[in-house]
């Protein structure tokens, strides 16, 4: 595992699975009552990365995923490598979705939709900023009432 010191951003070769994995297992109580897990995971390679700050990512996501289906429903996480040597990360729920108006400003700071004392609306914005620094990209595609799927792809370590 990478150690940051002084705010210094470490970037070693790592399996996105294992981070998904260890972030799945500190959501297990919340999600052995009323979530079926549907995991597909591929094989795939490396990325650079720093695993705390992708572990961060991953707990963001998966939470908003729960919160949106108040905790009752189909998680998605699925894990493969596109073409072009892409590792392509989706997480998908089967939630209340955002609607059109609001995925544009998913990841503005302090936007959020949830009640008071449920979110700061800082969680994407800091999913995105990690992402960005890991040369990455994310996009969301959600249906009101059908779900959402939240993509985020890196490119391969070619270590």
């Amino acid at each position: 595992n990478t150690s940051a010191k002084d705010g210094e951003f470490n970037l070693v070769p790592i399996d996105v699975r294992e981070g998904l994995d260890t972030v799945l297992l500190l959501f297990h109580n919340k999600i052995k009552h009323g979530i079926k897990l549907d995991k597909n995971y591929k094989n795939v390679q490396k990325i650079l990365g720093n695993s705390d700050e992708l572990n961060q990512v991953w707990t963001n996501l998966i939470q908003n995923a729960l919160q949106a289906m108040d905790n009752k429903g189909i998680l998605g996480v699925g894990v493969e490598t596109e073409s072009d040597n892409t590792v392509v990360v989706r997480i998908s729920d089967s939630g209340c979705g955002i609607p059109p108006e609001n995925i544009a400003r998913v990841f503005e700071p302090l936007f959020t939709t949830k009640k008071p004392g449920e979110g700061t609306g800082l969680g994407m914005d800091i999913v995105k900023r990690i992402v960005d620094k890991h040369n990455g990209k994310i996009t969301l595609d959600s249906t009101v009432g059908k779900g959402t799927t939240v993509t985020v792809s890196f490119p391969v370590h070619l270590g």
